[in-house]
This record gives structure tokens, C-alpha cells and sequence, in this order.
């Protein structure tokens, strides 16, 4: 070209302005729009449709910021707080703190920019909103990844890995996966991807890639901070807080698969009395019912309930009862929900969700008519009986095959909307229980979303194998919940399936998760053990089968009398994990978190993935792996550390050997902090 730069005419591609206090931009059919959202954090959507659609989905309602927006010719620019984001000629995005330091920009490389950085020819859009043939759109959102950047957060999947830069992550629930889509980068910001579709995100060394598979929109959220605590507690702002946990949570929950009568889970809790052993909680698990879907006690094995739970209540222990989503063909509720549009359905083929145990649908959680349904159910046959803690169990919810875009909910298809089902399967419950007045509200359910935790939602890490490897997956899975947003967090004490009771080598794995249990936000014994139990009867619920005994005697006098330790030692810390719900309830805190989220500036803590906090005061370090008797533990710098079996002092900012014999786990106190082991 022989024209210098300067006769070159700037086509400006789009167009800028303030509405309200939101930054608007559009072009052709998009328009975007950047709006306050909450202190130092901005909501960012973009459609192609005739209006906005008007979902929060995991947002709650801001408290007003005053924003300051800049409009010009060939761009914008909008700062609220600690955060600024600009709007170039060619409509490209770029995020920036009150530094001046780049957070995050996106993608672009098109021949539009033509005096810019990313004037290319290749034409890769950073919002790319691609139609559907007869449908809405498959997005992608791309960004520029910055190589050295550290990612944490977005829900639970089985890798042992807490880092997250360069994975690939489905944002779908299975059994065992959740995805909670908020991550918290080491670069200062917190991200939330606020769109229940079924998608993927790829956070690969030269691009993070964010996929919703059919959508109308784009909508994300994006926090500033100079600690990860501040995103935290910004992005719990947003999104809703846990309610403060009741006092029967924190101590220590009985269950396995499956007690089969009344009489034998009134034995197992005498049993504990008579040991003189703290427990807060017993399970009733699935299939107590007559039929799924009929969510009532069979009264042939559990002839007298009222009886039972004023029992447990008199011995101080709350009742938790499963609850199953999915409805029979054969249940006595089956027609009438069917014919009111209570269940989800299916787009092609024979409507039938699920065939455990039976021909099933779930019902539609995202339908307010089915949420009031199953609630009065409970309420009549649970709540009103005395039970107030339900385990919401199947809450991805579970399919027998995962066809995402087969199944369509009330309120759109399960491609489209899916991920939601866990947060309004939790607000089932947590409206009626809220209703009849009851507070501090805990359920625990095997999925979650964004914003799930507002209602109440304990979730716990699935169907998981019973092995040192699945254990050591737990680690970093329940590490990042907790960033994504959700505190109560838990795992099947000793792992769901796969163990035979009497095998020493699984004795050992008990008694290390146990240890590592013992702190977690709740201390949850669960599982399904071999040999199988026989069956009580023939009808009924009685046709899915029973484990083996899971009780803390259940295995040898060693594994009984190390395990008993455990829970007198959770019962003797109470105290103090009634702080750390305090600060889940009031700021969002994690219970357990990564090293670097209380000690952000020692950037070795950043690297540090098999040791976490119990709180600001307790460093764990879980035993993950068989015959290990030592480990080496990092110290963060900035306090003096105390082990606490020894009592040995350290300073902060090296790693030391530590012995870790079967019956301990390697704990650190802070400073001046004592804990009674």
C-alpha cells in the first residue's frame, strides 16, 4: 500500500452509548450491554434475539454503585470501582484494575482493527454467536489466556489436580461432577460464567474458550480484588451466602446403604449412646418408600416413624431422609403429574429418564407448580412427622443415559437450561421448610450450580470409588467447591463402592479418610460395603439391596478405637467450627480452602495442592497414599507454626518431614492457636 497510515479512513464497526448506567454497544444484530454489578464488579451480557431475555439465573439484585462511563466515536468505557472495562472500535472487550493492569481482554484477530494489536487475517470473533438451524445459537467466548496465569475454582470433578490452567472442563452434571462455573484467577478477578447450558470451557495456554451448546445469550460476571478473600467475598455477594449451619451439623452424620428397617437404625443409634460416642445425624438412605416417586415411609418396614424420630430426637439426633427426584410409572402419583406437566420430558423416543429400580421421570424442579407438589409431599409424610434435614439425592439429576439435549424442562430445553436443576431442587425444599418457619436451613444433595448455597445446599462428591486415588481426587474437588461458592461440603467417609469390610487394606483408606473427614465442613461416614446384606422382604423398596454393616465398630477393635478418636475430636472442636460457619454464613468464606487463599503473597502457596486451611488457624495435610508413615509439609510464611501431636514450633516459609503414623494426620496450628488432639 502506498498510502501512509495517516490518509488511511477509520471505519468505526458499531456504535457506543449510556443507557441508565450501563455501557451499550451493538453491531449489526448484536448488542451488548456492561452494567454495575455489585463493588468492583461488572455484569456483561450479549444477545442477537429481538430483546434482552431477562434472566439473573445465579445473580441476585445488586446494591447500586455509581459507575463512571466514558462514550466515544471509535469506543467506551465503563470503571466501577476497582474495575474498568473498554470497548475498542472494533467492539473488543479488554478488563483492567484501578492499576491500570490487565485482568482479562478477549480474543480478537480481524482484519477490522486495523491499526490494533490484533489486526489478522485470520477473523476469529471473541463473542461468537453461531445459529442453529431452526434454533437459537451455539456461543462461544473466547479470551486471551495469559500462560503463567493460576485458575481455581469451577465446582467438583474427579482430577487430582487443583490447578486448573490448561484443562478442559464440561460444564454438565453427572454423578460426581458438578459444575459451578466461578473461578478465581491469581491475576486479581473472579469469573462467572452465569449460563445454566450445557457447554464446555477450555482454558488452554494461548486461549480460554467458554461453549454454551444452545443459548439465547451471553452473560458472564467479573470481579476485581487485591486478595482472594476480597473476589470471594464479592462473588458471594453476587451469588448469595450459605445460611448459618445448626449446631446438629457440625458434629458427626451415621449413614450407609442401607438400613432396611426402623428397628435396625434404632439399634445402630442406641449402639452409639451406649458407646458413649457423639452423633448429630442418622440416615434413612433410599428406597424406604414403597415406590419411587410416593416419597412416604413403606410402613411395612417402618411401621411406626412418629415413634422413631421422637426417639432419635430424645437421644439428640435429627432424622435425615432421602429424597429420590424421579416418579414411578407405577406410582400412585405417577398420572396425576404426568397429566399436570410436573415431569420433565423427553424429545424423541419413549419418555423414560431413568430404569433404576424401575421405569422413571423425574419431576421438573424448574416447574414452581412440580416444586410445590413434591414439597407438599414431604411435608406430609416427613416434615410434619419431625424431619427437618433432607438428603436430595439424584440432584444432577442422574440419567440412565446423559442425552443433554433430549430431555426439556418448564422452563426450556435441558441443553439450553439443564444446569439449573440442582439449584431449584434445592429451593424445593428450602422454600417449604422457609415457610414454615424454620432457619438455618441444611440439606444435602449430590449436585449443585452457581447460587446453590443461598439455598441451603450441602453437596457432597457422589457415587466416588472406595481407593487411596478417588480419596486424593476429594482433596482438590472439595478445595474447589469451596472457591466456586459453595462452603458445606462433604464426601462419603471411606468412599462409596468397591470395599469389602473385612479387608485390611481398605481399613486402612478408612481410617485416612476418616482423619481427613474429621475436617471437612461436615464429618459424613457413608457407603456401599460387600458383603451384601439379606433382604428384609420382597416388596416394596426392599428389592434394592443392603451393604454391609458401616458402623465405627463395624471392623476391627484398632479401626473402632482410631475412628472414635475422631469424633471426639470433632465434638471437642465444635467451638471453633462454629466460627467458620459464622464467616460462611456473613462473607461466603470457604471452610477449607488452598493454602494461598490466607496467605496470598507467598507465592509458593500458589503451587501447594495436597495440603489446605481448616479455617485461618488449622493446616491439614491428608495422608492419600497406602503405607505412607511421612510426609512433607510446606509452612506458609508470614506466621509460626506449632504440630500439633508434637507440639515443635517452626517458622513459616519451609517444608519440614513429619511423621504420620496410621492413627494421625499431620496438623499444624497457627501461631498462638492450641487444638485439643
Amino acid at each position: 500500500m502506498s498510502n501512509s497510515n495517516q490518509d488511511q479512513k477509520v471505519e468505526i464497526f458499531g456504535y457506543f452509548e449510556q443507557k441508565g448506567n450501563s455501557l451499550c454497544y451493538r453491531y449489526e444484530a448484536e448488542r451488548l450491554v456492561i452494567t454495575p454489578w455489585g463493588e468492583n464488579s461488572l455484569r456483561v451480557r450479549a444477545h442477537k434475539m429481538p430483546e434482552m431475555p431477562g434472566e439473573d439465573w445465579a445473580l441476585l439484585e445488586p446494591a447500586e454503585t455509581k459507575p463512571v462511563i466514558e462514550v466515544r466515536d471509535d469506543g467506551g468505557k465503563i470503571t466501577n470501582g476497582k474495575i474498568t472495562a473498554e470497548i475498542n472500535l472494533i467492539g473488543k472487550i479488554t478488563f483492567t484494575n484501578q492499576k491500570g493492569e490487565v485482568l482479562l481482554e478477549e480474543y480478537v484477530r480481524s482484519r477490522k482493527d486495523l491499526f490494533g494489536p490484533t489486526c489478522s487475517s485470520l477473523e476469529v470473533e471473541a463473542r461468537e454467536f453461531k445459529p442453529i438451524i431452526g434454533g437459537d445459537y451455539k456461543l462461544s467466548m473466547r479470551f486471551v489466556s495469559e500462560p503463567n496465569e493460576k485458575l481455581y475454582g469451577m465446582g467438583q470433578y474427579q482430577q487430582d489436580f487443583l490447578e486448573l490452567k490448561g484443562a478442559d472442563l464440561e460444564l454438565a452434571h453427572r454423578n460426581s461432577q458438578a459444575s459451578v462455573p466461578f473461578l478465581l484467577s491469581s491475576l486479581g478477578y473472579g469469573f462467572l460464567w452465569n449460563n445454566p447450558a450445557v457447554g464446555r470451557v477450555n482454558f488452554g495456554k494461548n486461549i480460554t474458550t467458554w461453549e454454551a451448546y444452545s443459548t439465547k445469550k451471553l452473560d458472564y460476571w467479573i470481579t476485581a480484588g487485591d486478595t482472594p478473600a476480597e473476589i470471594e467475598e464479592a462473588y458471594a455477594d453476587a451469588t448469595g451466602k450459605v445460611p448459618m449451619m445448626p449446631d446438629y451439623g457440625m458434629g458427626f452424620w451415621q449413614c450407609k446403604l442401607r438400613y432396611q428397617t426402623q428397628e435396625e437404625l434404632l439399634e445402630v443409634a442406641r449402639e452409639y449412646k451406649r458407646r458413649n460416642l457423639p452423633i448429630s445425624v442418622i440416615v434413612v438412605d433410599f428406597f424406604h418408600w414403597p415406590c419411587q416417586g410416593e416419597w412416604k415411609f413403606d410402613p411395612t418396614y417402618w411401621p411406626d416413624p412418629d415413634a422413631m424420630i421422637a426417639e432419635l430426637k430424645e437421644m439428640g439426633i435429627e432424622l435425615m431422609v432421602s429424597i429420590w427426584p424421579t416418579v414411578d410409572y407405577r406410582s400412585e402419583n405417577f398420572d396425576e403429574m404426568k397429566g399436570k406437566g410436573l415431569l420433565i420430558r423427553v424429545d424423541s423416543g419413549y419418555p423414560i429418564s431413568m430404569d433404576f429400580q424401575g421405569n422413571t421421570l423425574h419431576y421438573d424442579a424448574t416447574n414452581p407448580e412440580a416444586r410445590e407438589y413434591v414439597w407438599n409431599k414431604a411435608k406430609q409424610n416427613y416434615y410434619d412427622k419431625g424431619v427437618k434435614v433432607f438428603w436430595l439425592d439424584e440432584a444432577e439429576p442422574e440419567y440412565t443415559v446423559y442425552d443433554f439435549e433430549n430431555y426439556r424442562y418448564h422452563l426450556g430445553p435441558d441443553i439450553q437450561v439443564g444446569n439449573i436443576y440442582p439449584v431449584m431442587y434445592a429451593k424445593t425444599f428450602f422454600d417449604g421448610m422457609q415457610k414454615e418457619g424454620q432457619e438455618n436451613i441444611i440439606n444435602l444433595l449430590r449436585c449443585a450450580w452457581a447460587g446453590s448455597q443461598r439455598y441451603g445446599a450441602l453437596v457432597w462428591s457422589g457415587d466416588i470409588k472406595s481407593s487411596f486415588p478417588s480419596m486424593k481426587n476429594q482433596l482438590a474437588a472439595g478445595l474447589n467447591m469451596g472457591i466456586a461458592g459453595i462452603p458445606w461440603w462433604t464426601t462419603d467417609i471411606g468412599g462409596f463402592f468397591g470395599a469389602h469390610a473385612e479387608d485390611p487394606d481398605f481399613h486402612e483408606l478408612l481410617i485416612r479418610w476418616f482423619e481427613y473427614g474429621t475436617f471437612c465442613p461436615v464429618m459424613r461416614l457413608h457407603g456401599y460395603r460387600w458383603p451384601l446384606q439379606p433382604q428384609q422382604g420382597t416388596t416394596g423398596g426392599a428389592t434394592c439391596v443392603s451393604g454391609a454393616p458401616n458402623e465405627v465398630w463395624s471392623f476391627t477393635d484398632q479401626v473402632c478405637d482410631i475412628l472414635s478418636e475422631y469424633i471426639l475430636l470433632r465434638e471437642r472442636m465444635r467451638p471453633y467450627i462454629t466460627k467458620l460457619m459464622q464467616q460462611a454464613h456473613e462473607k461466603g468464606t470457604p471452610v477449607m480452602r488452598p493454602l494461598f487463599y490466607d496467605f496470598p503473597e507467598d507465592q509458593e502457596c500458589w503451587n501447594v495442592e495436597t495440603q489446605y486451611m481448616f479455617g485461618p488457624d488449622v493446616l491439614v495435610t491428608p495422608v492419600t497414599e497406602k503405607d505412607c508413615r511421612k510426609v512433607t509439609v510446606y509452612l506458609p510464611a508470614g506466621a509460626k507454626w506449632t504440630n500439633a501431636w508434637t507440639k515443635e514450633s517452626y517458622e513459616g516459609g519451609q517444608r519440614i518431614e513429619v511423621d504420620a503414623p496410621i492413627e494421625q494426620i499431620p496438623l499444624f496450628t497457627r501461631n498462638e492457636f492450641v487444638l485439643d488432639v
